[in-house]
């Protein structure tokens, strides 16, 4: 079939055969033992040659280069043999002394290869191997490290270090220009705030390991129970977790207090899901008299390696001292991983993995140190004022004639123009910062917002993708049950009474006939069940429908402790089971919706263990059922079910639900399941079809024989157990089709659509099922009404994922929706592909994606587009993908406040988003793009004066301003007016949140780019040349009179400037420019060593004064004027 489309143009032969000759000359000078090793492997590879005429890259050059071939690798080694001198000179020494480094580093870290593992129960000191301490590090530094690490994150920036060598050069007398202070203060006080920043936050972290690392757990040894530290426990030990208490280290589940031998855990800090997850211990050790006979027995558990995956296990118990020795299959429900929470009892576990090899740690990425856009395009353009300052010094220098010692000329100028690059850049930058976060805090629009990495607020304004976890985040994670079909008749919210009538009838019905017949009970019911023929009544059929979905389940009624035990354990039908006292428990909500349902309509399920469950008719008769066999859900079967005995009929039935996709073969032939299925998923329900096959006594024998056969295999285990269940799968009886909701969160539309609207491309990563997760983004208006969605295929091979990825790319403007194992297989093989079509589609859903998969998928678009990202979650398994996003977004919701603590922002609900990113985002980043090109102007201006200074007085590098006029300039003159730009604004907050199509300029970074900054540059030149030469032109008799008219014409142009600047008026802007300008005029008083008080105060002073400042800022007011007139900007359309 692939071999019949037409797709691209194909390869040309010519190009195909250059490639075989290229492969055979490969094999054939690489000598006979290779060839003769890989025949099969490269057979196979022609076999498959229609992948390589079906090319993935938008064009055909780029397929031909960038072969992602098999044998690019082997290749790539010859070609670089032949080019010898040519190329280490070319770049091969850099990659010669990347390889020595990496060899050295991996010399000194290296890692310790993961293994499997035989456990003794009890006897840590008999294993083989040296396992990683059980303790938790957070820290980014330790007490040796501390102040080299800050000082190289504060210096590696070019601003930075340039500071640091200009402070530094003034130690040398020949070099001094000013006093020391005019350097080092501002420099030591930035130094000092980041070191208490850090300091405080690294203590912080320090506290909350050592808290962990320091609790208490039960021991059990020879002597009886001990005392633990959790840091101290090793891989053999035996530990005792009460209920409430974290689970410190992975441990395989032995036994517990309670009676059923099964216990529950809460996971919501490792998989975000906050139901909890029934866990059964190992039979041979839970069914032994006391606690202390585990020592007493010689028993053994081999663990496969520590691996990623947290929703798989696979092991074996084996007791050795008993005959013959008992060997138990050990899967993931006899597990306790780290960091879950006992919910019931106590357990006692043997610990298999520790510290870094448990899932959790595996599973967590290192917090990296995170840096804005905006910073970092500062720093380029810092770069090129450096340029600019080393130009203008050689040109100095060489006007001079290079005259006498230059090379101390040059430095010397060097540091006159260092100015050029203002040290209160960063001073400005980061009181900004603290600025905008306070101001997100106090914003009563969105209450409880908490800013916890105050350095990036303005990425919050260049956003272009928005990755998204599902439940809890878009979705209140509550389950409501809105729909029942029964094929011919279908019941909603508002005919649920009819569903109660019906079931009052039947199960009235059955008690006559009970009571009529006692001993005839059981032949009319056979009868039933085996002659379907017989069209049955509503009555009956909703009937077994209600029971089958009061049957077909995980869930389990827990009672609080007032009364636990003795409700549980009693099965009597008197018992009075109080139904305000109990609580459902099950490893997804839907599970809990659909048994809640069925307790609403009158059938209750009232108690269950391992083996058996019972269920209270709304008549008051408790129905007994047997447990045989439960069939768990997973991703892959896409369907759960359970074989259950009927104690008062013995009758076995096998009731089984799941996604339609997976039930459709399953079931026997019908004309409605597909239509209705689509109908509710258009409505946003999550549907499950419901469906059962009765089994003879000997049918089950014969089963259950085979399913324990398979499930003691070490190899393919989930294979063989799959094809024995699967054979019971056939033809089984279509009962009916349910409708579950899961309600979205309040504005969760709307505020998809505004960040649509804004150009932010919105993902959505979720460890739930394909249909869920397909059903919440349509329902949630991810992906829009009209929109198509495309399926990806689930793909295991190469060749799947090539056919797949050409079927994608025929599609337009479509969603798509592709699972976490398609995605691996994909990213494998064709990554760059992949994800220049999936940043093409409109919204992008990834469905069963572990943790470290969404860390993985941030890190991807961050490197293929180039774009900022921002990642959004509320549960302990969002935390990597938070940390990997340039800015991450934390909700405090039900999954507990793990993902909120480790986020850079903070927030109560998603509808808080679109305020967070359209009013505070936008204006941080507009705020910051127009103060530090302000600053630097600042320093441009003073620069430009220096040069014209140097220029008119022989190219002498003397200082224009010396001491405190340097200091005062930057600080108390002009500080207040340029740091108020913090609080303009160009539009009203209402009017950025009702036009997101505003959001979309910031990304393209107009309002910082070198264009912008070319503009700064050149009215600094103009004005500081405007100043000097108007100055020089006035002076009077005395050199004094040219420092007071250009410096006190220079601090009026300032303050002039910032009021051209501003947007819109804030009364603190006013306050600081009357302040400034107080400032300057009182401290003439006490400046006799720069100024003739005596001259200042004449008409003249003030006239020379007003012309030269007049000259600066008029031309620049009057182009600013025709500028709003002829080409006004987006926002001034809005603001009129």
């Amino acid at each position: 079939m692939a071999e019949q489309i037409p797709l691209y143009p194909v390869r040309s032969a010519a190009a195909l055969a250059a490639a075989n000759r290229k492969r055979a000359a490969y094999f054939s000078a690489a000598g006979p033992g290779l060839g003769a090793d890989r025949p099969s492997r490269y057979q196979l590879e022609d076999e498959s040659a229609h992948l390589d005429e079906m090319p993935l890259m938008m064009s055909e050059e780029g397929f031909e280069n960038d072969e992602s071939d098999y044998h690019t690798l082997p290749r790539a080694r010859i070609t670089r043999r032949k080019r010898g001198l040519e190329w280490f000179v070319c770049g091969g020494w850099k990659f010669l002394c990347t390889s020595c480094c990496d060899w050295l580093i991996n010399i000194c870290q290296r890692k310790r290869e993961l293994k499997a593992r035989t456990v003794w129960l009890g006897c840590p000191e008999k294993c083989e191997e040296k396992h990683p301490r059980n303790s938790i590090k957070n820290q980014k530094y330790n007490i040796f490290t501390f102040i080299p690490g800050v000082l190289y994150e504060q210096f590696k920036f070019f601003l930075n270090l340039y500071f640091l060598i200009v402070s530094c050069s003034q130690f040398v007398p020949a070099l001094k220009i000013g006093y020391l202070y005019t350097y080092w203060a501002p420099l030591g006080f930035v130094l000092a705030v980041t070191i208490m920043r850090e300091a405080v936050d690294e203590f912080r972290r320090f506290q909350r390991d050592k808290e962990v690392n320091s609790q208490l757990y039960s021991k059990l040894t020879v002597r009886g129970k001990v005392q633990v530290k959790s840091s101290d426990i090793q891989v053999g030990d035996l530990i005792i977790v009460e209920k409430n208490q974290r689970i410190p280290s992975d441990m395989v589940f032995l036994r517990t207090s309670e009676k059923a031998g099964s216990c529950f855990i809460r996971t919501d800090q490792l998989d975000g899901e906050t139901d909890w997850k029934l866990k059964v211990a190992v039979s041979c050790t839970q069914r032994l008299p006391a606690l202390g006979d585990l020592f007493s027995i010689n028993a053994y558990v081999y663990a496969q390696k520590p691996q990623l995956d947290i929703h798989s296990f696979e092991g074996t118990f084996t007791r050795e001292d008993s005959d013959p020795p008992v060997h138990e299959s050990l899967s993931i429900e006899n597990t306790l991983w780290a960091s879950t929470v006992v919910a019931s009892g106590t357990v006692i576990g043997v610990v298999i993995y520790t510290g870094k090899e448990t899932r959790s740690v595996m599973n967590t990425s290192n917090p990296k140190n995170k840096v804005g856009l905006l910073d970092l395009e500062l720093n380029q353009l810092t770069k090129a004022l450096f340029l600019a300052l080393v130009a203008l010094s050689v040109v100095m220098v060489t006007l001079q004639g290079f005259a006498g010692p230059w090379y101390r000329s040059l430095f010397r100028f060097l540091l006159l123009f260092s100015y050029i690059i203002p040290i209160s850049l960063r001073v400005n930058l980061d009181m900004g910062k603290a600025a905008y976060g306070w101001m997100i805090m106090k914003d009563e629009n969105i209450p409880g917002t908490v800013v916890r990495t105050s350095t990036i607020p303005e990425e919050l304004g260049r956003l272009v993708y928005l990755l998204t976890d599902k439940t809890g985040t878009l979705t209140q994670n509550e389950m409501v049950f809105k729909r029942l079909h029964l094929g011919t008749v279908s019941y909603g919210t508002d005919t649920m009474d009819e569903i109660q009538n019906h079931l009052v009838n039947a199960y009235a019905q059955m008690q006559c006939q009970a009571g009529g017949s006692s001993t005839a009970s059981t032949p009319p019911r056979k009868a039933q069940s085996s002659a379907p023929k017989v069209r049955r009544s509503v009555s009956s059929r909703v009937h077994e429908a209600v029971k089958a979905v009061a049957l077909c389940h995980n869930v389990t009624p827990v009672y609080e402790a007032r009364g636990m035990a003795g409700e549980t354990e009693v099965a009597e039908a008197d018992q009075d089971f109080s139904d305000d006292n109990r609580t459902y428990q099950a490893s997804s909500p839907d599970e809990v919706a659909l048994v809640r349902w069925t307790e609403s309509v009158g059938l209750t399920l009232v108690s269950r263990d391992l083996t058996s469950m019972q269920l209270r008719t709304p008549g008051g008769q408790i129905l007994t059922y047997c447990i045989l066999q439960t069939f768990p859900f997973t991703s892959e079967s896409k369907r759960m079910g359970v074989i259950v005995r009927d104690e008062s009929t013995a009758e076995i039935t096998f009731y089984m639900k799941g996604a339609d996709v997976a039930m459709a073969s399953i079931v026997q032939y019908n004309d409605w399941l597909e239509e209705e299925c689509g109908n509710m998923a258009r409505e946003g329900l999550r549907t499950l079809v419901v469906a059962k096959k009765a089994l003879t006594e000997e049918q089950y024998q014969d089963f259950e024989s085979r399913y324990n056969q398979a499930k003691l295999s070490l190899h393919d285990r989930t294979l063989k157990v799959a094809a024995v269940v699967e054979s019971l799968e056939r033809e089984m009886e279509l009962l009916c089709l349910t409708g579950v909701e899961d309600q979205l969160q309040a504005d969760v539309r709307p505020t998809l659509e505004m960040l649509r609207n804004a150009g932010i491309k919105i993902w959505m990563l979720t460890g739930d099922k394909l249909e869920t997760a397909t059903c919440i983004a349509k329902s949630s208006h991810l992906v829009s009404r009209t929109q198509d969605t495309h399926v990806f295929r689930p793909v295991t091979s190469r060749g799947e994922a090539h056919l797949e990825l050409n079927a994608f790319r025929r599609k337009h403007d479509c969603a798509l929706v592709i699972s976490g194992d398609s995605l691996e297989v994909c990213l494998k093989y064709y990554e760059h592909e992949l994800v220049e079509l999936a940043c093409q589609c409109p919204a992008v859903v990834c469905c069963r994606c572990s943790p470290t998969q969404k860390a993985h998928i941030v890190k991807l678009l961050q490197q293929h587009t180039g774009r900022r990202t921002c990642a959004i979650g509320d549960g302990g398994n969002d935390v990597s993908m938070i940390q990997a996003a340039d800015c991450g977004i934390g909700i405090e919701g039900k999954e507990g406040r793990q993902a909120s603590l480790a986020a850079d922002f903070s927030i109560t609900r998603f509808k808080h988003v679109g305020r967070l990113l359209m009013v505070h985002g936008r204006s941080s980043y507009k705020r910051s793009a127009a103060l530090g090109q302000f600053v630097m102007h600042r320093g441009l201006i003073i620069s430009t004066m220096q040069a014209v200074f140097s220029s008119v007085f022989y190219f002498a590098s003397v200082p224009l301003y010396q001491g405190f006029l340097m200091v005062g300039y930057a600080t108390v003159y002009t500080m207040f007016p340029v740091f108020s730009l913090v609080l303009d604004q160009d539009v009203k907050p209402e009017m950025a949140m009702l036009y997101p199509e505003l959001y979309k300029d910031l990304t393209k970074g107009r309002a910082l780019s070198f264009k912008t900054f070319l503009v700064w540059v050149l009215v600094s030149i103009y004005q500081g040349g405007i100043l000097m030469f108007g100055a020089l032109v006035l002076f009077e008799s005395e050199f004094v009179h040219v420092v007071a008219i250009s410096f006190t014409a220079l601090v009026l142009t300032e303050l002039l400037m910032v009021a051209l600047t501003v947007r819109t008026w804030h009364w603190l802007m006013v306050v600081a420019e009357l302040l400034s300008l107080g400032c300057y005029v009182a401290s003439l008083a006490f400046l006799n060593e720069y100024f003739d008080v005596a001259f200042i105060t004449t008409v003249t002073f003030v006239w020379k004064v007003s012309a030269i400042t007049v000259v600066s800022c008029l031309p620049l007011y009057v182009l600013k004027y025709l500028k709003r007139k002829l080409s006004p900007p987006s926002y001034s359309k809005l603001s009129s």
